[in-house]
């Protein structure tokens, strides 16, 4: 006879399924498993893990959870939700990652590291009857949670669940519900960046205290280090670089900055670099009170950063009282570069990448030439040179694909997760058509950092040259919400809205484009691309005289480059002036390149040409260069 006890103990089971599973794995199965690995590595595992929470069993479709806490399992199961929903934002719904997530509370059995039971079968069985990115729960986890949480249940009912002899009593959980918790801190008014199921952060850009204004790249640098370093901690929200350098140079007052970005906590510091010798400070002020929470001032040889880099970031971390998984402190002290020098030329070429413009990628590519040539292995300074490469190919059409392609792919060979890499590698497949390739790539891509810019600009050309107009307008609109002094997505936006027969969509993202611009233009007057900009969509909404002014301006700065003429021909056409308008458009056409041909064959803001016969020689013109 066998008199071993059967082990048990109370437990909080939450079990989650992929949605179409079998159907994503026949269209694609390593992209399918590949997408997954991302998903649980970068959101799933740290999620579990910030709730105290233990996944005891994983299949390909799906997994088990469990938890101490009914409070805890629901938080995490809402954050998993959401998660998945941002990244899945402007990707074809045929490749949604989704999860149907079924969560109970009862007695189990314990066998070893697995669990067992009714109680187990029923939280299985629960995902059967939650909707496609949504929660279903048993009545205990409903009880349990109270007004614990603010969240919205729907009593559904007594449902029968499979193989289970009495009816379950099952109720929804609304996942777009306000808060996650009661208890948490409530945002600022009127602020949009604030996450309360986690602690948010912003990283003021570091002052340059070493009174050249040319050493701005290396504070710049320090700070989107940072920014970086602290992303890759899955407890914390910590907002990108494009938004927090709105803020560069502004003398703010720091609650009113952390109301305006709608976080709980800054950072905020200094930088100043002398010879071999650099000293920073740096303080954690929480936001609301505006009191210092952690401040210190270090010198250090300037062969040390990577070392102080990793410090600050940890020590923020641990003021923060935020839990930092193994592989995210691995991450975090993995050093880019074993040259300090090489990463000196690594910042400088970032500073001149985010200028843009094409003599800004130009000296960006030298720079980041540099780094290559002092450390063959920095990957970073590869994906660099992808960055650059992509705009200047889809902007101006220097070099190739073939380009991108190569540099994205060492960059990728050495670290498979970059971010810009992927997004790169996606517009250079694009460019070459293989669109399925590219959205695979993209897809990688905003699942490695949703709030990453270039990948979703990149996939809103991609999106556009196929005709998928309300996928770009999705791509595009996050865009210029992750990137605020972005201007371009603004821009093509009026157009695509237009085309889409959404004209107050249309007017209302022309409008905050020409604002965009004209800022942009104000800090670099020598750049002639947001100026032409201007003049085109100021013409479509009507403003002629105002457009003409800007059309002028543009190609006094820049009278000889083709896309400056090639979009005052746009201005031309769209402001009624034909015989300006052709008049440019041979004198573009020996010039020009396929791709510009296919914007003219193709370009809607050319329509108002088409009925003039000239247009047929301009086509002819076309087909023969």
């Amino acid at each position: 006879m066998n008199d071993q006890r059967v082990k048990r103990r109370l437990a909080v089971i939450l079990a989650a399924d992929v949605v179409g599973f079998s159907r994503l794995m026949e269209a694609n199965d390593e992209g399918t498993l590949s997408a997954l690995a991302r998903h649980r590595e970068t959101l799933i595992e740290p999620a579990v893990t910030r709730h105290d929470g233990r996944i005891f069993k994983s299949m390909g479709y799906g997994f088990l959870v469990e938890f101490t806490s009914a409070t805890e399992a629901v938080r995490c199961a809402i954050a998993i939700q959401r998660g998945l929903a941002e990244r899945n934002a402007g990707i074809p719904d045929d490749r949604h990652i989704r999860l149907r997530i079924g969560i109970n509370l009862g007695d189990v059995i314990v066998r070893g590291e697995d669990l067992f039971g009714d109680d187990v079968n029923i939280a299985s069985r629960l995902v059967t009857l939650a909707p496609p990115g949504g929660i279903a729960c048993s009545a205990q986890i409903h009880d349990r949670i109270g007004s614990k949480l603010e969240i919205v249940f729907s009593d559904q009912g007594q449902k029968s669940l499979k193989n289970i002899a009495q009816p379950v009593r099952v109720f929804l959980v609304h996942v777009d519900a306000p808060a996650i918790d009661a208890r948490a801190q409530r945002p600022p008014s009127g602020t949009a960046h604030y996450r309360p199921d986690k602690p948010s952060v912003a990283v003021l850009p570091f002052a340059n205290m070493s009174g050249d204004p040319e050493q701005d790249y290396f504070s710049d640098g320090m700070t989107e280090d940072i920014i970086t370093d602290l992303s890759k901690v899955s407890e914390l929200f910590v907002l990108s670089r494009n938004t927090v350098f709105m803020h560069k140079g502004k003398a703010v007052e720091l609650e009113k900055i952390a109301n305006e970005l709608g976080v709980a906590y800054l950072v905020d510091g200094s930088v100043r670099k002398a010879g071999s010798r650099v000293r920073i400070t740096a303080q954690l002020i929480e936001g609301a009170s505006g009191g210092h929470l952690w401040a210190e001032r270090y010198d250090r040889n300037l062969t040390d950063i990577f070392d102080l880099q990793d410090e600050i970031t940890k020590t923020i971390v641990d003021q923060l009282k935020v839990k930092l998984l193994p592989r995210e402190q691995k991450a975090i002290e993995q050093a880019p570069t074993s040259s300090v020098e090489a990463y000196t030329f690594y910042l400088r070429g970032r500073e001149f990448f985010h200028r843009g413009s094409r003599k800004n990628y130009e000296l960006a590519k030298s720079m980041f030439d540099r780094a290559i040539a002092l450390d063959p292995n920095y990957a970073r300074a590869y994906a660099g040179l992808a960055d650059c490469d992509s705009f200047l190919f889809m902007d101006y059409s220097e070099d190739t694909a073939a380009a991108v392609l190569t540099n994205s792919e060492k960059a990728l060979a050495l670290q498979d997760d970059l971010v810009e890499a992927h997004a790169s590698r996606g517009m250079a497949l694009s460019v070459a058509r293989r669109y399925e390739e590219a959205e695979r790539e993209f897809a990688l891509a905003i699942a490695l950092e949703p709030n990453q810019f270039e990948a979703r600009f990149f996939f809103g050309r991609s999106c556009y040259a196929q005709g998928k107009l309300e996928q770009t307008a999705v791509h595009w609109e996050r865009a210029a919400e992750i990137k605020p002094d972005d201007y371009q997505s603004l821009i093509l936006l009026n157009q695509v809205y237009a085309s889409l027969g959404q004209m107050e969509n249309a007017n209302r993202a022309g409008q905050r484009g020409v604002e965009r611009a004209e800022r942009e233009f104000a800090r670099h007057p020598d750049n002639a691309r947001p100026a032409y900009f201007i003049a085109t969509t100021l013409a479509k909404m009507g403003e002629i005289e105002r457009a003409k002014e800007w059309a002028k301006t543009a190609l006094a700065i820049a009278p000889d480059d083709y896309l400056t003429q090639y979009n005052i021909v746009c201005f031309y056409s769209v402001s009624g002036d034909f015989d300006s308008a052709f008049a440019m458009l041979m004198r573009l056409l020996p010039l020009s390149n396929a791709d510009m041909m296919d914007w003219i064959m193709s370009d809607s803001d050319l329509d108002p040409l088409h009925a003039d016969p000239r247009w047929q020689v301009v086509l002819r013109a076309a087909r023969g260069a």
